[in-house]
């Protein structure tokens, strides 16, 4: 697999070096194409008669289900060979247990840890309840908001690691409208913190712009992250 990333002297966790100078997912082919191209600002506005906690939990549980399923068109590529640390871009992941235990894990361990996580709350009816009358839990928005921020961590490992896998499968304006869609919800909402976010902020302006831009020219040196930021490396 090749890694999406520029030359960096940094291999973390016996990465592979770098086999591609551009990030091939903020490229002006790939970025027009989407599967929708109406305004997502519209879509993700909570709707006058909705409840906040119910259109949060509807949102959350969809794009658990999305993500989860983008993510299977490429697993068979993410293997604990092709992916020894869960990364995206100058991030490395590791997964904290119940008891605020760190865990260096692989990409897929990381993810299958997400998942299942993920799955158990939005199934548990204490926490995300489906019976008319049922409140939501006080912790509610906290818990909406731990499970998007693994999400999007899911999101951006699939554009840095698998984005030539998803190109060949012809996925890429499913990856392309999940992500802005995504990015659109919890920004609205304010789910995620932009320091989290921030590290794909150069896809996020690009994607959730209110239409697909037209066709550019290459990008501009200007435009490429600084040496700096490859030769650094972050650990959440």
């Amino acid at each position: 697999m090749d890694w999406l990333m520029g030359k960096s002297k940094t291999k973390p966790n016996g990465k592979k070096p770098p086999a591609e100078e551009k990030k091939q997912y903020l490229e002006a082919e790939f970025t027009k194409v989407r599967v929708v191209d109406f305004d997502l600002k519209e879509l993700v506005m909570l709707p006058r008669e909705i409840d906040l906690n119910e259109w949060l939990a509807s949102n959350t549980t969809t794009f658990f289900n999305l993500i989860n399923l983008q993510y299977s068109t490429i697993s068979e590529f993410c293997t604990g060979d092709t992916c020894q640390a869960m990364t995206a871009c100058n991030t490395i992941y590791y997964w904290y247990d119940e008891r605020g235990k760190k865990t260096k894990c692989t990409a897929p361990q990381y993810v299958d840890f997400v998942m299942s996580l993920v799955q158990k709350l939005v199934t548990d009816d204490d926490i995300f309840p489906t019976k008319y009358g049922k409140e939501f839990p006080n912790a509610f928005e906290s818990l909406v908001k731990k499970i998007c921020r693994y999400l999007f961590h899911v999101l951006a490992h699939l554009f840095w690691a698998h984005f030539k896998e998803t190109v060949a499968l012809d996925l890429q304006g499913h990856l392309n409208t999940l992500y802005a869609h995504f990015i659109v919800f919890v920004r609205e909402f304010n789910l995620v913190d932009p320091k989290e976010t921030c590290i794909m902020d150069d896809l996020s302006e690009i994607l959730c712009a209110p239409a697909p831009p037209a066709p550019a020219a290459p990008s501009s040196p200007t435009s490429a992250p600084s040496p700096s930021s490859h030769n650094h490396v972050t650990e959440r």
